[in-house]
């Protein structure tokens, strides 16, 4: 399908600088594209393939000023990254199989309600009581517990397993292998050294437009339900333990983890393999850098962290040159001991 470079700014409301007429037909990367593609930039270091790339159009941002001679087409808009997503969502939606209809074999309990245009991949389940909304799509192998509900427009891939009595809101995705319900880690101690379970009578919620990454697990409640509110968008291996709640917006790297009854703040962002202590709170806009360890309550909003245990980023660069010239450091006082 080929559209016009016009057409495309028209999309993303940007402006044509160059040949608005000629015709695109796929996205690619500004340092392989060919000709009929789009590409976009957005980070500074890639600037140098604008100059090279064979890209029909490339997508910039409205203040960009080129400092040689190109041969492409610039569509100037006010933020290439989320404009080339919208483009590329388009994109998916035209070119995409809209999947609908039941295949066999696959399971459906007579006391399921099932909405319009749902698509029920083969070797699914879906057990007493489930209530799916339109146009949800269940991919194969997939569980669907019961008194499951999930809203309309999401889409659930194959292997996802929701346990009973969860719910799932509207425009979510979850992705291959998600697991959604499982037992939270809860054991008590005995005196002969065993452990015994505590029953974990909870469930989880997902609110609207909630992204989950493949094999990530979340872990039903104690009590009441672990909570994961609208826009939050989870990456793939993450664990999300008993009681926690994920603030709306908030965005989680991959191989984080998140221990029990931790209250993370509206539009955080954890980067990938932090570890979060239980019964602690996180106030909304805070940053939490990778490999990063919280054990503490974060009261104040918008600060960044980062280290294990956490510090503040300022403090953190501070003790990173320090380290890095402590075996210096360590030779000179040695040194100086000689003298002494």
């Amino acid at each position: 399908m080929e559209i016009s470079i016009e057409q495309v700014a028209q999309l993303i409301e940007g402006t044509v600088d160059g040949d608005g007429k000629a015709n695109v037909n796929r996205l690619e990367k500004i340092e392989e594209a060919t000709n009929g593609s789009i590409a976009f930039l957005a980070n500074p270091k890639y600037t140098p393939h604008l100059y090279t790339t064979r890209a029909s159009a490339v997508i910039v941002k409205s203040d960009f000023q080129p400092e040689k001679e190109y041969t492409t087409t610039l569509i100037r808009v006010e933020d290439p990254y989320s404009s080339f997503a919208k483009l590329l969502e388009a994109y998916q939606q035209m070119t995409a199989k809209v999947k609908v209809g039941i295949e066999h074999p696959s399971f459906q309990s007579d006391s399921s309600n099932i909405g319009e245009s749902v698509y029920l991949g083969a070797f699914s389940y879906l057990g007493e009581d489930v209530k799916v909304g339109n146009n949800v799509k269940i991919y194969p192998n997939s569980y669907i517990g019961d008194n499951v509900e999930i809203g309309d427009n999401t889409i659930i891939h194959a292997g996802v397993k929701i346990y009973g009595n969860c719910k799932v809101g509207a425009n979510c995705i979850l992705h291959a292998g998600v697991i959604v319900g499982s037992d939270g880690f809860g054991y008590a101690p005995q005196e002969d050294g065993t452990y015994k379970a505590i029953p974990q009578t909870g469930n989880v919620i997902i609110e609207d437009n909630v992204d989950v990454g493949a094999n990530t697990t979340i872990d039903c409640a104690t009590m009441g339900s672990t909570i994961i509110r609208s826009g939050a968008k989870i990456d793939n291996l993450v664990q999300l333990a008993h009681n926690v709640e994920v603030g709306k917006n908030t965005a989680i790297a991959s191989q984080a983890g998140i221990s029990g009854s931790a209250k993370i703040g509206e539009n955080c962002q954890i980067g990938g393999q932090a570890g979060i202590t239980g019964h602690l709170k996180l106030a909304d806009k805070t940053i939490i850098g990778p490999q990063a360890g919280v054990p503490k309550t974060i009261s104040e909003e918008g600060k960044v962290w980062f280290g294990s245990p956490i510090m503040e980023h300022r403090d953190f660069l501070k003790a990173s040159i320090i380290l890095r010239n402590l075996p210096n450091l360590i030779q000179r006082v040695k040194e100086l001991e000689k003298k002494v």
